[in-house]
């Protein structure tokens, strides 16, 4: 389980402070897929950040399964099975899938079964791609979804990806969304998604929206959505253009 309690963010601007995040208490049971959404700039990625500890908080308190990690570092949060995807995963010349596969296990030498097996449950043709490089042969779409299996190789329990539909097409979105359903189908991890795409908010067992750093909305799909609707005026204010309500509205 994760638990937030008053979680708070502060940046110096200006001579001043600016409060990115303010106090947000929130807490997420096992095995769920939650969908955090909201205005950009609400602090939503700066929260998935602090989970991880790619940003150091000035207020509250991190636990994950029980434990305070508020103050450890990234690499020991990783050992507890906390695991980042980002926006823009990162590309490495020369550095090969299955060298990424077995430094996320941990060095372990994996297999080529092992290997291909990762790349499997992301939808890739693991004969394809697990003696590729990490360069700029790939498409936006294969290296994200390469970077959730290199997170599945890891042994861990809580999954953070910040708005994986960045720079990808609707093909490769399409199979990203079918990857994050068979993952919360299979019932082992805790899955949290940073988005403003309506489908991968569809997927969500629970929504929290957040705006002005704080936590405005949080509840089960079908009692947050309504509201988001209303307080959005038909979600284009915040999803994403392309959206199903989005171009329903513009035919309209």
């Amino acid at each position: 389980m994760l638990e937030l309690k008053g979680l708070s963010y502060q940046v110096e601007e200006n001579g001043g402070q600016t409060d990115i995040l303010r106090g947000i208490d929130l807490t997420i049971p096992d095995n769920k897929f939650v969908v955090i959404t909201g205005p950009n700039g609400g602090g939503k990625t700066t929260l998935a950040k602090a989970i991880m500890g790619l940003v150091k908080t000035t207020g509250g308190q991190i636990l994950w399964n029980g434990t305070n990690v508020t103050g450890l570092s990234i690499t020991d949060r990783a050992k507890l099975g906390i695991s980042y995807g980002f926006q823009q995963p990162p590309r490495f010349k020369g550095l090969k899938v299955r060298d990424l596969l077995e430094l996320a296990s941990g060095n372990k030498k994996l297999t080529r079964d092992e290997c291909c097996s990762y790349l499997n449950r992301v939808g890739l043709c693991a004969a394809d791609y697990v003696d590729r490089e990490m360069d700029t042969s790939l498409s936006g779409g294969e290296v994200k979804r390469i970077e959730i299996a290199t997170i599945l190789a890891r042994p861990g329990g809580l999954l953070i990806f910040d708005e994986p539909e960045a720079g990808i097409d609707l093909w490769s979105f399409a199979k990203l969304t079918e990857t994050f359903r068979i993952l919360h189908g299979r019932g082992e991890n805790t899955i949290i998604v940073i988005s403003h795409q309506e489908r991968i908010i569809d997927l969500a067992d629970e929504i929290v929206m957040i705006s002005g750093g704080k936590v405005v909305r949080q509840g089960p799909k079908g009692e947050i959505m309504p509201h988001i609707l209303a307080d959005t005026g038909g979600m284009c204010s915040f999803l994403q253009p392309n959206s199903d309500s989005c171009r329903q509205g513009k035919e309209e």
